[in-house]
């Protein structure tokens, strides 16, 4: 399949060179101000600057510890082999259910033989499980954790959210709340439902579209959640204009030049973070020679084409077909390669199980004569976190830096998939926030060569020392 012969490239190209050019300043200002205010964290500023883009920077004094930032994700997807081990809401991403439901699902799903591979998180020094091989539980047992019949002594100290539905009636999606159900059917899910109440003109196409992700790159997922978002996004704002000027006729030829401005407007919460193309600014394998980086980039190319294909056949909008265009799609995916913070939620799965282990010995031998068996059963992959991708519009602004001053790092309150920055030490009014995106602790050559997939060179403080 030819990735080049993209026909919506050619027949928009004017007006997707404006989707993709940098927007005016006073925008970028206002939008970041707008975030700033809505997150509520008065003592940020981003800023424009000619070296690196946008900074982040303090506008009050920070004391090591403090929280800096709390950061909704614009858009964000569970990984698809995660989703054996967590249940979680599809919008917040925090756990649902019950700790009887979490361990009884994921025992089920084993039992269906339907597995992911699933790593340990911290145990705070307890053994990731009591035996290096897994126990068989009984039919009936896993049942009866999934139906609630059986319930694990102390889980009640571990209270989650219930479950509730997908509104299109999907099996695929759930959610902790009627209110993330609604939000994320009116954001994105109305588009990218599979059950019988989706507005996609295609589902089995959808089906083949997901289908294909889960077998290449799952990246593919969130990038098609831009694209209904912004879909939708246009829709009420083309919905906003015919309310405000009744009578008026605004036509679906994407040509038209009322069509664009709206189109620009449901646009411009992603022209805030994208910077190039996947097939270019993807990190090259260690087992693909250099000579062979050409044909790389190009089948990395080939491949995004054909997902596209598979999502335009399932969503497309004739009004928003400049969304549909290969550049477009592989800016967007560039955007979650080059800005991603992962998606980490701590399993309440590990929290218990630590609990239950730090008990007074006689209780915890009372409550190991119910709990060992499952902890046996579930093996290494008690404690597996929810694991994702997403995008985060404020925690993408800020730079790199070798001798950060801020960390992303969960605090145990943070139950969602909000991006959590932390004061690794006092922070000066003014001062820049760096972050890490790499592991600083490498040596310096090693540091280099990670930080050239973003696409820069660190001159860091600490750099400009180290430098031969």
């Amino acid at each position: 399949m030819e990735a080049l012969n993209c026909p919506i490239d050619a027949q928009f190209s004017d007006k997707i060179s404006i989707l993709l050019s940098s927007p005016p300043l006073p925008q970028v200002e206002e939008y970041f101000e707008k975030l700033v205010t809505e997150r509520e964290c008065n003592g940020l500023k981003v800023k424009l600057d000619g070296e690196h883009g946008k900074g982040v920077y303090s506008e009050v004094d920070f004391q090591e510890d403090d929280l800096i930032l709390k950061d909704r994700m614009l858009v964000g997807a569970q990984h698809s082999s995660n989703k054996v081990n967590c249940m979680v809401c599809s919008f917040c991403f925090r756990f649902i259910g019950s700790i009887e439901l979490q361990i009884g699902r994921k025992l089920y799903l084993e039992e269906l033989g339907i597995s992911a591979d699933g790593g340990c998180g911290s145990s705070g020094g307890m053994e990731c499980g009591s035996s290096s091989e897994k126990i068989r539980l009984s039919h009936d047992t896993i049942q009866s954790l999934m139906e609630g019949r059986l319930q694990l002594p102390y889980s009640e100290n571990f209270p989650l959210p219930p479950v509730v539905s997908c509104i299109g009636g999907c099996k695929e999606t759930y959610y902790c709340s009627e209110s993330c159900a609604q939000a994320d059917w009116d954001s994105f899910h109305s588009l990218l439902c599979i059950g019988a109440g989706s507005s996609s003109p295609n589902r089995e196409a959808l089906r083949e579209f997901v289908k294909h992700a889960d077998d290449t790159n799952d990246i593919f997922i969130p990038a098609a959640k831009v694209i209904s978002s912004t879909i939708l996004r246009y829709r009420k704002l083309k919905a906003a204009r015919v309310e405000q000027q009744p009578g008026k006729l605004i036509v679906s030829d994407p040509h038209d030049t009322c069509i664009f401005p709206l189109l620009l407007e449901a646009w411009k919460p992603v022209s805030m973070g994208f910077k190039r193309r996947w097939w270019d600014c993807i990190a090259l394998p260690d087992d693909v020679d250099s000579c062979d980086e050409a044909d790389f980039r190009m089948q990395i190319k080939d491949l995004a084409f054909e997902s596209l294909q598979l999502l335009k056949e399932a969503i497309y909008d004739e009004e928003c077909a400049l969304l549909f265009s290969l550049d477009i799609y592989g800016h967007i995916i560039g955007m979650f390669e080059l800005n991603n913070l992962d998606l980490v939620v701590a399993s309440p799965v590990e929290d218990y199980f630590l609990y239950i282990d730090d008990l007074p010995p006689s209780q915890k031998k009372e409550a190991e004569k119910t709990t060992k068996s499952f902890l046996d059963a579930l093996g290494e992959d008690y404690s597996v976190s929810c694991e994702g991708t997403a995008f985060f519009p404020l925690q993408s602004c800020m730079n790199h830096s070798c001798i950060p001053n801020a960390k992303a790092f969960k605090r145990e309150e943070d139950r969602d998939g909000q991006a959590t920055i932390l004061a690794l030490r006092p922070i000066s009014k003014d001062e820049e926030i760096t972050i890490s995106y790499i592991d600083e602790d490498l040596p310096y050559e090693e540091r280099q060569l990670l930080l050239a997939d973003y696409g820069f060179t660190c001159k860091c403080p600490r750099c400009v020392e180290e430098a031969p």
